[in-house]
């Protein structure tokens, strides 16, 4: 092997290194499982309940338009659609609010964007403590509705 090669095997090593390396370091500060449920709870109820419901049930007649012309909080239960969306559409639209692409320019909406409230991992962790409430039913069309958009 020569000098050369050698130096873009022991490069390439150091490269591959450095992703692991960060990828684990990422991997150990992220709450997961039940510890990211729990966070995501708690962020929830101090941010998301007042609007969508302590239950996740949403406001009362949420397919209706409110006098102001907006739309009342959907739930994040079974009975709403927040199940029907991919997981980036959730993130995005919790993290900007409801803007394009995932709203027509211009949209009027009560939805705030949580960019400057919430970090990155607060708001994964909400959509973890949501989708534990979903049904084996709706997790199982979800997966399949959203294999198909692949």
């Amino acid at each position: 092997m020569t000098g050369k090669r050698l130096a873009l095997w022991i490069g390439a090593g150091i490269l591959i290194g450095g992703v692991l390396m960060m990828g684990f370091a990422y991997y150990i500060q992220t709450p997961r499982g039940g510890e990211r449920i729990a966070l995501g709870r708690a962020v929830y109820e101090k941010n998301c309940a007042s609007c969508h419901g302590v239950r996740l049930e949403g406001q009362p007649d949420w397919q209706r338009r409110l006098p102001n012309g907006r739309m009342p909080a959907p739930p994040h239960d079974d009975t709403g659609h927040t199940w029907h969306h991919a997981e980036r559409v959730l993130f995005d639209i919790t993290k900007y609010g409801l803007v394009p692409p995932h709203a027509p320019p211009g949209y009027q909406s009560d939805m705030p964007a949580f960019q400057a409230i919430l970090s990155d991992d607060e708001i994964r962790a909400v959509l973890a403590y949501i989708k534990s409430h979903w049904s084996a039913k709706v997790m199982a069309w979800r997966a399949e509705a959203l294999r198909n958009l692949e």
